[in-house]
C-alpha cells in the first residue's frame, strides 16, 4: 500500500507532537520515496542519530514499504533561526 504525503505528515505530527512538518513525495506519487522536515521539541537535547531514531520509530511500519526516506530534524529554536 503506497502512503500519501498527508498520511506521513499526520503520523509525524501525532507521534512527535511536531509543531511543523513538511513532506515531499519524490516518487511521482507512488509513495516509495519521501523527504521530510520535522520540527519538534521532542528533539531538544538529542543527537542527530537519536532524532532520526525517533522519526523512524514513529514510521516503523511505513518504512518497511518506503524505499527511500530522507529526513531533516530540528528543534523549534533551530527552525526559527533558519526562517529569519
Amino acid at each position: 500500500m503506497p502512503y500519501s504525503e498527508s498520511y506521513i505528515k499526520n503520523k509525524l505530527i501525532e507521534g512527535l507532537n511536531a509543531s511543523h512538518v513538511e513532506v515531499e513525495d519524490q516518487s511521482d506519487g507512488c509513495g516509495a520515496k519521501f523527504s521530510v522536515v520535522v520540527v519538534s521539541e521532542a528533539f531538544q537535547d538529542k543527537s542527530l542519530l537519536q532524532r532520526h531514531r525517533l522519526v523512524n520509530a514513529v514510521l516503523e511500519k511505513e518504512l518497511k514499504i518506503i524505499h527511500a526516506f530522507s529526513q531533516k530534524t530540528l528543534t523549534l529554536e533551530q527552525w526559527e533561526k533558519q526562517q529569519s
